[in-house]
């Protein structure tokens, strides 16, 4: 049988899904009808998901880098993390720390962690369902955990990682962080608590409450897709905040592509050039204020 033909309306039925739902009989009951039978549905669903199969940009054990879990004291419980710098960097280097979508610390995020090492940053990607022993195999397990998670202790625990990071001995004490999906709604939310936090990159992440722009001191970079209906919602309030606030940042709205644009291992919702374009801006960004 030939592959289906993914449209718009199963990748925002996935989105549904995955961030305003964790009901997976009536994602696929949905995905059915739109596509027009079981076994169709079957074949599309693992292509709006990521795949754990998909190989790694960076692999594991790359001899020009040096990675490893770690721990480190957060607010209110011990957080594991991964941590990946260059392995022969001649002095210390800025810090990004790397957080992960609604899935976890899994294998993508890490693969993130090491390519942004390799662009000259020591990088700690923390694992923000520590407090539940560490992220589940299961995604729809992993989403359910996020979804009892207290935000409060989670930024608490960004904020643990930034001064962990900030005192690494591979560090120059400049941070900078960069998140995607939940993890681009958590730099926003770093952004507003920490003071001391050098840049905020967010890909497609929810934004704060007006209220909350004033406390925010780091320079933004705001990824956003011309699709993400969701979350572009509340782009013209943020950025109208952002501006009577006299905020320093930058927005970009890449036309024509979904949510999740930056994940490689979501055939369907991948987009090569706008997850290029947004990589080449984030480094550069990260570059500029961290360095």
């Amino acid at each position: 049988m030939d592959t289906p033909k993914v449209t718009q309306a199963m990748i925002d039925a996935y989105d549904e899904y995955t961030h305003l739902t964790l009901d997976r009989r009536a994602f696929m009951e949905r995905l059915t009808a739109i596509a027009g039978s079981g076994a169709a549905a079957a074949t599309i669903a693992p292509l709006l998901a990521a795949s754990k199969a998909s190989a790694a940009v960076v692999p594991e054990g790359d001899a020009r880098l040096k990675a490893e879990d770690v721990t480190y004291p957060g607010g209110t419980t011990e957080m594991q993390a991964y941590l990946v710098r260059p392995k022969d960097a001649a002095g210390p280097l800025p810090g990004v720390i790397v957080i992960h979508e609604n899935r976890g610390l899994n294998p993508h995020i890490r693969d993130v962690a090491r390519r942004m090492a390799l662009e000259g940053f020591v990088v700690l990607a923390p694992d923000f369902l520590s407090p539940y022993g560490g992220t589940p195999d299961d995604e729809d397990k992993a989403r359910e955990m996020f979804t009892t998670l207290d935000m409060a202790a989670a930024v608490n625990n960004a904020e643990a990682g930034r001064v962990y990071l900030a005192g690494n001995a591979d560090s120059n004490g400049n941070v900078g962080a960069v998140g995607f999906c939940w993890g681009g709604g958590m730099v926003n939310r770093l952004a507003v608590a920490s003071p001391a936090l050098g840049a905020a990159v967010a890909y497609y992440g929810a934004q704060v409450p007006a209220d909350q722009v004033p406390s925010i001191q780091a320079p933004l970079l705001l990824h956003y897709a011309g699709l993400d209906e969701r979350i572009n919602a509340g782009i013209d309030a943020y950025k109208a905040a952002l501006d009577a606030n006299k905020k320093t940042y930058e927005i970009h709205v890449y036309e024509g592509v979904n949510h999740a644009f930056n994940n490689d291992t979501s055939a369907a919702r991948y987009d090569k050039a706008a997850a290029d374009l947004a990589w080449s801006r984030t480094v550069a960004f990260l570059k500029k204020y961290l360095s």
